[in-house]
C-alpha cells in the first residue's frame, strides 16, 4: 500500500471518528430534568431539603441535572405516581411505605406494625438490609437513593382510642391495599373502611371515618390533626419511607451525574432522616397546642392485645406477601442489637 493510500485511510478513519469526539463534550452537557413526585407539601421540611438536594446536584452537575417537583400529592397517591413512572411521565418520588411496597411488597416486612421499639433499632435494620433492597429495586427498574422513613405511627381519632375494643367501635381508616394493616385490624377483629389517602380529609369531615393513623408531623402535613380530638400514645409502627428514580431515566445521565445523584442524595437524605424526627417531635408541641389530647393505655395488658395482633399479621403474611427467611433475617438483626 502506497504511503499516499495509507494517509487518505487514516483520514477516512479519523473523519469517521471526529463525530463521536465532538459528540461526547455535547453528550456531557444534555440537560436532564427529572420529574419528581411526592404526597409532602411545599414548605415542609421534606421539601426544603429535596431543594437542597436538587441544587447540589445542580451544581455538581454544571447544570445539567435538574429536579422538576411536583409535591402535596398533584400527581394523585402513590398508585398513581408509580403508574406515571412505569410510562415515563415522572421519572422519581418519595414514597411510603405503601408505595414501595406496591412495586416490592417484601419491602413492607420493614413496616410491619408493633416490631420495633427505638429509633437505633431501626438504624440498625436499615443499615443491615440496605444492600439487598437497592439490589431487588434495581432489578424492578427502580434506583433506591435512599431511606426516609415518615417515623413513629399512633391513631388519631375523634374519640379516644383506649383499647382495642374502643378501635372496634370507631370507624377506622385503612390506607386502601395496605395488607400490613388489614391484617392487623383482622387480628383485633377491627372493620376498617379503605380509602386513598388523598380522600382521607374530607371522609374525617363528613364523618365517614373518625379514626387515622399517621406520624404526628404526618397528621399535621395533611391536615388531619383539624378533625380529631385525640392521639394514643401506642406506636402502632414505624412508617418506612424512601426515595426511588426509574433507572431507566437514571442510566441516561453520563456515569459521573449518576455518581453525583447517588452521592448527595445519600447524603441529603441521612439529614432529612434527623429533620424528621426533629419535626414529628415539634408536630407534637403543635398537636398538644391545638388541643389534641394524648391517650395512655390503662395497662400492659391492654398493650399485649395490640402486639398480639402485630405478632399474629407477622405470621400470616410470612410467606405471601413477603419470604418468611426474609422475616426471619429482621428478627435475626434485631435480636443481635437488642442482646
Amino acid at each position: 500500500m502506497s504511503y499516499f493510500k495509507f494517509t487518505i485511510r487514516i483520514l477516512t478513519l479519523l473523519a469517521a471518528l471526529l463525530p463521536i469526539v465532538v459528540a461526547s463534550p455535547a453528550q456531557a452537557g444534555k440537560k436532564h430534568v427529572i420529574k419528581f413526585a411526592t404526597l409532602a407539601p411545599e414548605g415542609s421540611s421534606w421539601m426544603k431539603s429535596m431543594h437542597k438536594l436538587s441544587d447540589k446536584i445542580k451544581n455538581a452537575t454544571d447544570g445539567n441535572v435538574a429536579f422538576r417537583f411536583y409535591p402535596g400529592g398533584v400527581s394523585g397517591d402513590e398508585k398513581d405516581v408509580i403508574r406515571k413512572m412505569r410510562i415515563g411521565q415522572l421519572h422519581g418520588a418519595g414514597f411510603t411505605g405503601v408505595g414501595l411496597g406496591q412495586i416490592l411488597p417484601e419491602v413492607r416486612v420493614l413496616d410491619l406494625p408493633f416490631l420495633f421499639e427505638s429509633d437505633e433499632e431501626i438504624q440498625h435494620v436499615y443499615s443491615k438490609m440496605d444492600a439487598y433492597f437497592k439490589g431487588l429495586y434495581e432489578k424492578k427498574g427502580y434506583v433506591l437513593i435512599g431511606w426516609v422513613p415518615v417515623g413513629w405511627v399512633h391513631f388519631f381519632s375523634q374519640q379516644p382510642i383506649h383499647s382495642v375494643d374502643d378501635l372496634r367501635q370507631s370507624k377506622p381508616w385503612m390506607w386502601e391495599g395496605d395488607p400490613l394493616v388489614e391484617q392487623v385490624y383482622k387480628g383485633m377483629g377491627v372493620q376498617p373502611i379503605p380509602l386513598s389517602i388523598t380522600d382521607v380529609l374530607l371522609s374525617l369531615q363528613t364523618g365517614m371515618v373518625n379514626t387515622v393513623y399517621a406520624s404526628t408531623q404526618g397528621a399535621l402535613a395533611l391536615q388531619w390533626f383539624t378533625k380529631v380530638k385525640h392521639v394514643t400514645r401506642l406506636r402502632m409502627g414505624y412508617a418506612t419511607g424512601g426515595v426511588l428514580i426509574s433507572k431507566k431515566k437514571f442510566d441516561k445521565l453520563p456515569q459521573p451525574y449518576q455518581d453525583a445523584v447517588k452521592k448527595i442524595g445519600a447524603e441529603c437524605l441521612q439529614e432529612l432522616v434527623k429533620l424528621i424526627q426533629k419535626d414529628n417531635l415539634k408536630a407534637r408541641k403543635v398537636l398538644e397546642n391545638n388541643d389534641v389530647k394524648w391517650v395512655a393505655l390503662p395497662d400492659e395488658k391492654e398493650k399485649a392485645r395490640f402486639q398480639e395482633a402485630g405478632a399474629t399479621a407477622r405470621k400470616n403474611l410470612a410467606g405471601k406477601y413477603f419470604p418468611a427467611e426474609l422475616l426471619d433475617q429482621v428478627l435475626n438483626h434485631l435480636k443481635e442489637f437488642r442482646h
